[in-house]
């Protein structure tokens, strides 16, 4: 069932059966075991019940918190797996295999999130001394989210077996092809306009005193202080690596926090970029300004806006 050593491979296995779901993950556990691999399982825990009993070696699985990889969101995952695989990884240099099984929950408001982390994810182990099997039960999972499955993995397991995917799509293209949702909000008269950015000191003051007459409801104080770092993160980066005017709109109602940057740059060229830092585990290098908007917003959607680029962040209150 391997890909080649030291080279990651994505697979995938869809299933709507508790005993596919057996046969094609104690497959890929058992392959790993033999192997003398690492194995980490971070699955929900209605899977972790159906595997444990039929596994003779269980005690030799990792067996990782769900809530510890993908309790924080999509964009976190994706560090949250790279990380897995390196506090596993031997010193010989063994390929880690991971079983992952993110659930993207009910609201479609968060499923693009989960689309981008899947295409993310299928980049990312490419270069990675990483095998990945990610469970998607289709009993649970949304049908636009099995789609994106169906189209995020080169591998399909069916039984115990690794299958050619012939829906596979290339993963920045797959990026590519997501659309940005419109934003209600943005139709609105905005809580404050700022254009031709230039004195972050004296915004972030505006932004802040904004942010709290606008009343939000008890508790939202963490999130809005989240949210308020990651517009700064992104003004600055707007001002540092963009082209001038920098403007700025902030809406807040009950529900949402939506704040706009936009600059008048040549944008990202690289769609995966802002899924790790810049730098690595090195975060004094600096070069984290996305990667952390990511962290700590609900979406951060990226547009080309005529002659610049336009970042929307937005964090979802309730």
């Amino acid at each position: 069932m391997d890909g080649a050593a030291g080279s990651g491979v994505h697979r995938a296995l869809i299933t709507g059966t508790d005993a596919d779901l057996v046969a094609g993950a104690l497959g890929f556990i058992g392959d790993g075991l033999t192997a003398g691999q690492p194995v980490v399982v971070a699955c929900t825990v209605q899977t972790a019940d159906l595997l444990r009993p039929q596994l003779p070696d269980a005690g030799k699985v990792a067996w990782a918190e769900w809530s510890d990889v993908f309790g924080s969101g999509a964009a976190a995952a994706v560090t949250a797996v790279r990380r897995l695989a390196e506090r596993h990884r031997t010193e010989d240099g063994a390929l880690v295999r991971v079983v992952l099984e993110p659930q993207p929950g009910e609201d479609p408001d968060h499923w693009r999130e989960w689309q981008r982390y899947e295409a993310v994810l299928d980049h990312e182990v490419a270069d990675e001394p990483l095998l990945t099997l990610c469970v998607t039960d289709t009993r649970r999972v949304p049908a636009a989210l099995v789609a994106t499955a169906e189209a995020t993995h080169p591998l399909l397991v069916v039984g115990a077996e690794d299958h050619p995917n012939p829906a596979h799509v290339d993963p920045a293209g797959y990026l590519g092809s997501l659309p940005v949702p419109p934003e209600p909000l943005e139709d609105t008269e905005p809580l404050l306009r700022a254009d031709s950015v230039r004195d972050l000191r004296g915004l972030r003051r505006e932004l802040a005193d904004r942010a709290a007459d606008a009343q939000l409801a008890p508790g939202s104080g963490p999130a809005l202080e989240d949210f308020l770092l990651a517009v700064d993160e992104m003004t600055t980066n707007a001002l540092r690596h963009g082209r001038p005017p920098v403007s700025l709109r902030l809406w807040v109602n009950g529900e949402r926090l939506v704040c706009t940057i936009t600059d008048h740059g040549a944008g990202f060229e690289d769609p995966f970029i802002g899924y790790g830092p810049a730098h690595g585990t090195d975060l004094s290098l600096g070069g984290m300004g996305l990667w952390l908007a990511r962290q700590l917003c609900d979406h951060v959607d990226i547009t080309p806006d005529g002659d610049g680029v336009h970042v929307r962040l937005t964090t979802v209150l309730a």
